[in-house]
């Protein structure tokens, strides 16, 4: 009688290693997923190491156009960011990797998924949202939050000695001091050391930037074109122009990582109610957003933009964050996204600098909102000062009557 089959989420790591020889051990035929989110990664190694281990097949899936174009570039387009520091750059590949999991899951005719996510973190939400919601009658094994495993494995060292018994080939060591996860967009390091939030972090854990005390001592430029609010070109200081939106973002990447821009070292809010001490690095993204910010300054509508920030902005970080991007607020959100940046379009002049992105300057060939000759202080164009005098007045109505009942009660203002 043929085995019920299950579609590991598999990096080649430890934990899903190991996963992968117990759910083999469960009685399960494995089918290895991963992802090629634009990690630094060994994707054929990885995949004859679940080969050999005992998976029946192994999928690797290039999701890196798919990954910048769906996710990163709408979240630049809307500027979305997570507790006023965060860029959610783990947030962002998640959809991409559930939705492709998925597939391969009703490729195989898999009757389960599975992912290597701790009970405690964000990811595991995350996933088994986003798999419910394109599969609503797949079964999620999640050994994490199951107790014959995570009492059976209750650390770090007990994988490395069932690893050690199972003939499963790791890398890790058991002095191993943090925990990693890479993309395109970013690197992520929490566990550990780093669980107490007052230890700093050591030099040598930053992978993808160089120290900003050591990054060279000539700043580099580069300009950035968005068309509609979306990143389209990028011309490098040597006048090269690069139009693709991977190779966009790579450029982007490799420019900002030699002149160590995009670390940050915070506290976040997880979902699920605990606090967690998390580093990043998000080099190219920092960027893109940081321009993307600057040249709405130039073309969008002040109150469009009010809007934007107070409701979009916030509220598609929350659901990129809490793992809700198939849902029907997320497609809301996005058309308004789109609505508004209709009209985003110019070039932004870019300089970074030992961990710092500054602007150089912005124009735009299509948007007009900014008048030089209404708002110069050395000429007086078609705004007229004495304009002014009642717009003061009316605004001062309110403020007036607000003055005069605190008088009244002798308060103080």
């Amino acid at each position: 009688m043929a085995k019920e089959k299950v579609c590991l989420a598999y990096s080649g790591g430890l934990d899903t290693s190991c996963i992968l020889a117990w759910l083999i051990e469960k009685g399960y035929d494995v089918v290895c997923f991963m992802a090629d989110v634009g990690q630094e990664e060994d994707f054929e190694a990885a995949k004859a190491k679940a080969l050999k281990i005992g998976a029946v097949a192994c999928y690797v899936e290039d999701l890196r156009r798919e990954f910048i174009e769906e996710l990163c570039f709408p979240a630049v387009q809307c500027n979305a960011i997570y507790e006023n520091v965060y860029l959610l750059g783990t947030s962002l590949a998640r959809p991409v990797i559930a939705r492709s999991q998925i597939k391969v899951a009703q490729k195989e005719g898999c009757v389960a998924v599975s992912h290597g996510c701790t009970g405690k973190g964000n990811d595991q939400v995350r996933f088994e949202l986003a798999f419910y919601a394109l599969q609503p009658t797949i079964k999620v094994i999640a050994p994490w939050r199951l107790p014959e495993f995570y009492e059976r494995f209750a650390g770090r060292n007990d994988l490395l000695d069932y690893a050690e018994k199972a003939g499963i080939p790791v890398s890790s060591t058991k002095s191993k001091p943090w925990s990693m996860d890479e993309n395109l967009a970013h690197c992520s390091y929490e566990a550990g050391i780093l669980e107490d939030p007052d230890v700093t972090a050591p030099s040598d854990m930053w992978k993808l930037t160089v120290d900003p005390l050591k990054a060279p001592d000539t700043p580099e430029d580069f300009t950035l074109v968005f068309e509609k609010g979306l990143p389209k070109k990028l011309i490098t200081s040597k006048g090269k122009t690069i139009t693709d939106s991977v190779e966009l973002f790579l450029e982007a990447n490799a420019i900002a990582r030699r002149h160590g821009v995009g670390r940050i070292d915070i506290v976040e809010n997880r979902f699920i109610g605990l606090k967690s001490r998390g580093c990043y690095e998000t080099p190219g993204l920092t960027c893109l957003r940081s321009a993307h910010i600057d040249l709405e300054g130039l073309v969008l509508d002040r109150e469009v933009r009010a809007l934007r920030d107070q409701f979009v902005t916030f509220n598609y970080a929350k659901i990129l964050y809490n793992g809700l991007y198939f849902s029907p607020e997320r497609e809301f959100l996005e058309e308004s996204i789109v609505a508004s940046q209709k009209n985003v379009n110019g070039q932004v002049r870019c300089r970074v600098y030992k961990g710092s992105f500054i602007v150089l300057g912005r124009s735009s060939e299509t948007e007009k909102l900014y008048d030089a000759s209404e708002s110069s202080m050395d000429e007086i164009g078609a705004f007229s000062p004495e304009a002014t005098t009642g717009f003061i007045a009316v605004q001062a109505i309110r403020l007036k009557k607000y003055g005069e009942a605190k008088a009244e009660k002798g308060e103080r203002l």
